[in-house]
């Protein structure tokens, strides 16, 4: 059985990515959508012939959201009313459906979908394999979370997440209220903001005097050996010194209450600002 996949976004980033993955499979009939000269342009580019909206509404039985979490209310609401009863509608964020931009509808089922990337720690021999961050060359494991719809619906999600996102591990299931702690309390607002602060240390050690590329190696190498010993890949132990500046470190570097973050309402006000397209006010 041929599963009729709408790709709305189909030129973006994420939805080329989608789409060459799922080119060829048998299992799979695509249709490309796009709205907008430059994405109708690139598509065409790529020798795919685009379908217009209504048309891939009416004959899906699956709908992929791969355009920006502000758009994903707008296209929901536009996509959703049309789709035939029964059919998927796959995001690949949590924020906007966490974040209430999905428009009612009960004889749906809505699916909520984020790649995990490669993990940093992996068994990857082949060069471009091990300098894929994103995933597609790599391994990588994903999130996949039934928002709604019957549980028979989670299964048929789960292929066609496994083909977009291949080479894929395993796939964790997830709720979406679980997955917006993952993204973006955990990997943005935590995460990606210690991050930041990491290469601005890098900054300012090069700015002392420390040659780059000294910093640079110096830097990544010990990053290595921290995941490898507080992740559990490596049998061994921060050393007592280590521990010691790290507990000063905390004390000057981070402020009492930064696990706020995960409350729920904090999580909630965020993914609100992502889908909003603007940054949420500081806390």
């Amino acid at each position: 059985m041929v599963t009729t996949i709408a790709l709305f976004g189909a030129a973006g980033k994420m939805g080329t990515r989608v789409a060459e993955k799922l080119k060829g499979l048998l299992e799979y009939r695509v249709l490309h959508v796009e709205s907008g000269d430059a994405g109708l342009a690139r598509l065409r580019q790529r020798g795919v012939t685009p379908v217009p909206e209504d048309q891939a509404v009416h004959q899906a039985d699956a709908a992929i959201l791969a355009v920006p979490d502000a758009l994903i209310g707008q296209v929901a609401g536009q996509i959703v009313p049309a789709l035939r009863p029964g059919a998927l509608v796959i995001c690949l964020d949590p924020a906007a459906p966490h974040g209430g931009e999905l428009p009612p509808r009960k004889d749906v089922t809505y699916l909520v979908t984020h790649p995990c990337h490669p993990p940093v720690i992996n068994d990857e021999v082949d060069p471009e394999a091990r300098r894929d961050c994103f995933g597609g060359k790599a391994k990588q494991h994903v999130v996949l979370a039934l928002m709604q719809g019957p549980e028979a619906d989670y299964a048929r999600g789960e292929q066609i997440v496994r083909a977009m996102f291949a080479p894929v591990m395993k796939v964790h299931r997830v709720t979406v209220e679980q997955m917006a702690i993952l993204e973006p309390a955990l990997s943005e607002t935590v995460v990606l903001t210690f991050m930041f602060a990491v290469k601005e240390a890098l900054e300012e050690a090069i700015r002392r005097g420390v040659p780059a590329e000294a910093a640079r190696d110096f830097l990544l190498g010990h990053i290595h050996v921290d995941i490898g010993i507080l992740f559990g890949f490596l049998d061994a132990q921060v050393s007592d010194g280590a521990k010691l500046a790290a507990r000063r470190g905390a004390e000057r570097l981070l402020q009492p209450d930064w696990k706020d973050v995960f409350k729920p309402e904090a999580v909630l006000q965020e993914v609100k600002s992502i889908t909003r397209a603007r940054l949420a006010p500081s806390r």
